[in-house]
């Protein structure tokens, strides 16, 4: 088999020599262009398996090869080299098209992770197009035009390293969609790292993310791995993201810009190999302009934007997931499938589903174990819309410990339902702490 043939472009000889050396150990044949017009020319005379180009050049700059590439040779995975620091020129590459960048001075560990993970673009991998995972992975699974959109942008993602930033309102499935990227593209065999960023207490946020050494604070009895390092080679998922406070954005900023992270207690920067793939279901820009986010981080991550369509806006897939979920219900409990009756099914597509697929999900499990004889009616579904009559208060004749589960029970349901099934916000609402919350959800049988 012979060697991946690379393509070099660079005015400055010192480099294209470091790089012809670089990759030549690595088995990659280079052919070398000294300026935009040779290198054009090379790329519609030969094929190519990489393309490494700088930004400046003497007759153009490199943006022109990135998109001249990506309108005419879509497959090829071109990186461009910048200045030190200059993150508006990565940036605006990532845009174009770019698989990745490299900045001045190259920094050859970095550069072979570059390389390496460009030559697994072409080799087959996870699910795709059709071969959707089922089960409770139902978000992108579905007939109606917006889904299709999603899946063929989610195969785009996968053939790029920049960041992507995953919007929509809670239960769209945002990290379900970022998995799907991290499936598909050449990081697959490497880590999927998720962290919910409202979730992790101020105090202990740096060495969660960073890691720490042997006592650099009190309780920080042995070096630790943070959360950049548990996901080296593979995808970091930093869902809602918009909950991290400020110091802490400064600093995870400058982990996304220069590729490297210092834990707790450290002397020195450990060069880290990570995607970035983040989410929030809130408006990120309105933070932005209130000066609750910062706008450096902001224009970082969100290099790819990827919305996801609320339910209410694909209802013709409501059939289509609730039967999916019923399918997944049953396989866990070993039990026949139940069925929804036609009035029952109308009535699910006319409602608005402010938690989404994610509630779907939950109304259906509590419908599947209230519903007689494996159908599901009206009475069993626990939606305004489809309940019989008007909402009813606990009553206090039951057993003390069962009217204060149902009270709790109502008051959690009803937190969620206000906050749009976002468990952060109704953690917030109710008083408690998000694992508090995920406690009772548990034994309150919701979750």
């Amino acid at each position: 088999m012979s060697n991946p043939i690379a393509l070099i472009v660079d005015d400055e000889p010192d480099i294209l020599e470091l790089l012809e050396i670089t990759l030549g150990r690595m088995s990659i044949d280079c052919r070398k262009a000294a300026d935009l017009r040779s290198a054009q020319k090379q790329l519609l005379n030969e094929r190519f398996d990489l393309c490494l180009t700088d930004m400046r050049l003497p007759d153009g700059n490199g943006i022109e090869l990135v998109e001249l590439i990506g309108h005419r040779l879509p497959e090829l995975p071109v990186a461009v080299i910048t200045a030190h620091g200059n993150m508006d020129s990565a940036i605006q590459a990532l845009k174009a098209g770019a698989f990745d960048f490299v900045s001045k001075p190259v920094d050859l560990q970095i550069l072979r992770r570059l390389v390496e993970t460009a030559l697994k673009l072409d080799q087959p991998r996870g699910a795709t197009g059709g071969e959707q995972p089922t089960g409770g992975d139902t978000i992108l699974l579905g007939e109606a035009p917006a889904m299709e959109q999603i899946r063929v942008m989610t195969r785009k993602l996968a053939r790029s390293q920049a960041p992507v930033y995953i919007s929509g309102e809670s239960g769209t499935g945002k990290e379900l969609a970022a998995r799907l990227i991290h499936q598909q593209g050449p990081r697959s065999d490497q880590g999927f790292v998720p962290v919910n960023c409202g979730a992790i207490p101020l105090e202990l946020m740096e060495s969660e993310f960073f890691g720490h050494t042997k006592g650099s604070f009190t309780g920080a009895l042995a070096d630790k791995a943070g959360l950049f390092q548990a996901a080296e080679g593979g995808t970091l998922f930093l869902d809602e993201v918009a909950d991290l406070p400020l110091p802490m954005q400064v600093k995870l900023l400058r982990a996304i810009q220069e590729k490297s992270v210092r834990p707790v207690g450290a002397q020195s920067e450990v060069t880290v190999d990570v995607r970035i793939i983040s989410a929030t279901h809130k408006a990120l820009a309105d933070l932005v302009e209130k000066g609750l986010f910062r706008q450096d981080l902001f224009y970082r991550l969100n290099v790819i934007e990827l919305n996801l369509p609320p339910l209410r806006e694909r209802r013709e897939d409501i059939p289509l997931l609730a039967d999916l979920v019923l399918t997944r219900i049953a396989g866990q409990h070993g039990t026949d499938k139940s069925r929804i009756d036609p009035a029952t099914l109308d009535a699910l597509c006319q409602y608005d589903f402010p938690g989404n697929v994610r509630e779907l999900e939950n109304i259906l499990e509590g419908a599947v174990t209230l519903c007689e004889g494996g159908v599901i009616t009206l009475e069993d579904l626990r939606i305004p819309e489809t309940r019989s009559g008007p909402e009813q208060a606990p009553t206090a004749d039951l057993p003390l410990e069962d009217y204060l589960e149902q009270v709790e029970k109502e008051r959690i349901i009803k937190a969620l339902e206000q906050t749009r099934w976002n468990r952060t916000a109704a953690a917030k609402k109710l008083g408690i702490s998000f694992r508090a919350l995920r406690y009772r959800l548990g034994k309150l049988g919701l979750d």
